[in-house]
């Protein structure tokens, strides 16, 4: 298994990112509504382009107050406009820097809803496919992912799926609320061995203890995760012994 490293970034939060730059191959870049700003956006893509790490959006639901990370019910129209801005602008902020975008990764709750509800999944591949050409879905790998596939086919996208190494799993192999005090996982010790483990078996286990299989392209760590810098180096070098 060969897996990439991507990290969530541009959010502002530790101000990190060119510390953790140079060890991710895939930046997923924060697009406004949910963190940022137009200069730390132009500036972190300068950044990836720079690396030579592949350009992600990753946009959200217009909500800062909440990181991006509350439901918000919209109507279709809403929240096709709301990704047709910010992956427009996204894509333009790359063009001019001499980039492209590659992928587009939903952030928060709204990646949360695009896993548990398919409409909303429709709605994201119809954006993308009305927009661009050969730019792939960043989706959460769980053990069944047969309906999501044939979703994405119908709209010409490639998915390419993520594990989480600094989240906990519920049984059904979607990630512990981040409501629950057990989302994230704060031990460095045991997200190496845990990630360890995964790149021997192909599998991660959920926080009751089941087996969750996954076919994973990407494994992803937090940008706004306070170990993110130490978390990166440490899984690199896992990943590169791997390969």
């Amino acid at each position: 298994m060969t897996l990439l490293l991507n990290c969530d970034i541009g959010e502002k939060v530790h101000h990190n990112d060119a510390l953790l730059m140079p060890y991710i191959d895939q930046a997923s870049i924060a697009c406004g509504l949910h963190a940022s700003d137009p200069q730390t956006i132009d500036h972190t893509i300068k950044l990836a382009i720079k690396n030579k790490v592949c350009i992600g959006a990753h946009p959200s639901y217009p909500d800062k107050e909440n990181f991006g990370r509350k439901t918000m019910v919209l109507p279709q129209s809403s929240l096709e406009a709301i990704l047709h801005y910010q992956l427009a602008a996204f894509a333009q902020l790359c063009k001019i820097n001499g980039g492209q975008l590659r992928y587009v990764k939903p952030h928060g709750a709204l990646y949360n809803d695009m896993m548990k509800d398919l409409d909303i999944f429709t709605v994201i591949c119809q954006v993308i496919n009305n927009m661009f050409i050969d730019v792939s879905l960043m989706v959460q790998a769980i053990p069944e992912m047969n309906k999501f596939q044939q979703i994405a086919a119908q709209y010409n996208i490639n998915l390419i799926t993520e594990a989480f190494a600094d989240r906990n799993y519920q049984d059904n192999g979607l990630l512990v609320p981040r409501t629950h005090t057990n989302a994230t996982i704060h031990d460095t010790n045991q997200i190496q061995q845990n990630i360890a483990q995964f790149l021997k078996t192909g599998k991660l286990l959920s926080v009751s203890g089941q087996t969750l299989p996954l076919t994973v392209d990407s494994l992803c760590i937090h940008g706004d995760n306070q170990h993110a810098v130490t978390l990166v180096k440490q899984l690199r070098q896992l990943l590169n012994e791997h390969r």
